[in-house]
């Protein structure tokens, strides 16, 4: 019987400035635990008593230079591990007629991007300077990022752990590249178990566009580190335009470099001072879809091989 290691489950956060890091992760990791126990209250138990099963990669603070305030949050934090389900009226703003229309006007600017000035908010168009100053890797801010990312998939994968990479919004972004760069610049030999997307702009055709590897053909084009890859999308997420990734990288399928992709669909029920907010990562990581991706992989992972 082959030893089992204890499997690894690594956090990049998206865009914006995030709290402190143990404080954020006591935070995120509070979210998924409680999202694992509603679907596997063993595997969470399991999750809870190993040590060090869980970090995250803090990567915001040398981006932006500030914290948020996690007391802003907190009030949202509570109320979404209370609540067990999304409520109707969840449902209802998440699917509602104003997010589908606005959903695909920006669609339509992801298409045609001269578009763009004329549908951007003052959100979004913070959104877009941020995006540009990693796509553009100013000041070699975008390789900094991804060298954490790589540091602590080394130190898993040399250590022998199983490896869940869980990728919120643009950290999807930043897992992927990561990866390409590990798989067709600096050789790694590293293989990801499961690569975890929530709230993924990477089905849009701007991003398509500046992705590692977009310009290259075959095998090139992909990492094929990765064996699993579940994207999860919230219906009303604006930055996961495209809820479906497998029609993008299929061809990853093909070439033999990935198993699966799989696309899941849910509500996200996080809100912020009264607002929805279906974007939100704690909405997604205590949710009962991400919970059982995540056991269902600590099951397969730490399940003993058959004696031979």
């Amino acid at each position: 019987m082959q030893a089992i290691h204890t499997p690894l489950i690594i956090y990049i956060p998206g865009l914006l400035p995030k709290p402190e890091a143990e404080v954020h992760k006591d935070a995120l990791y509070r979210c998924m635990l409680e999202g694992v126990r509603r679907v596997d209250p063993d595997v969470a138990e399991k999750i809870r008593a190993s040590e060090h099963s869980f970090d995250i990669v803090s990567w915001t603070f040398d981006f932006y230079r500030e914290h948020r305030d996690i007391a802003l949050d907190m009030a949202g934090i509570d109320a979404v591990i209370e609540q067990k389900k999304p409520s109707d009226k969840d449902i209802r703003e998440a699917a509602s007629f104003l997010r589908r229309i606005t959903r695909w006007l920006y669609r339509l600017g992801d298409l045609l991007p001269f578009l763009i000035p004329h549908l951007a908010t003052e959100k979004m168009e913070l959104h877009i300077r941020d995006l540009l100053r990693y796509t553009h890797n100013k000041n070699g801010i975008a390789d900094h990022v991804r060298e954490m990312l790589k540091m602590a998939l080394r130190a898993a994968w040399e250590s022998k752990r199983p490896i869940l990479l869980l990728a919120h919004s643009m950290g999807s972004v930043i897992a992927y590249d990561s990866l390409w760069e590990m798989t067709h610049g600096d050789k790694d030999a590293l293989e990801i178990d499961l690569l975890l997307t929530m709230g993924s702009p990477l089905g849009q055709s701007y991003l398509q566009k500046r992705i590692m590897g977009h310009g290259d053909k075959g095998i090139q084009r992909y990492p094929n580190n990765i064996r699993k890859w579940i994207n999860l999308a919230a219906i009303g997420d604006m930055t996961a335009l495209d809820r479906e990734l497998i029609n993008d990288f299929e061809e990853m399928l093909g070439l033999g470099l990935i198993e699966s992709i799989d696309d899941q669909a849910l509500f996200n029920s996080f809100r912020l001072d009264g607002q929805l907010n279906v974007h939100a990562e704690y909405g997604y990581l205590v949710n009962n879809v991400t919970g059982r991706a995540i056991a269902e992989w600590w099951r397969a992972t730490t399940r003993p091989s058959p004696v031979l």
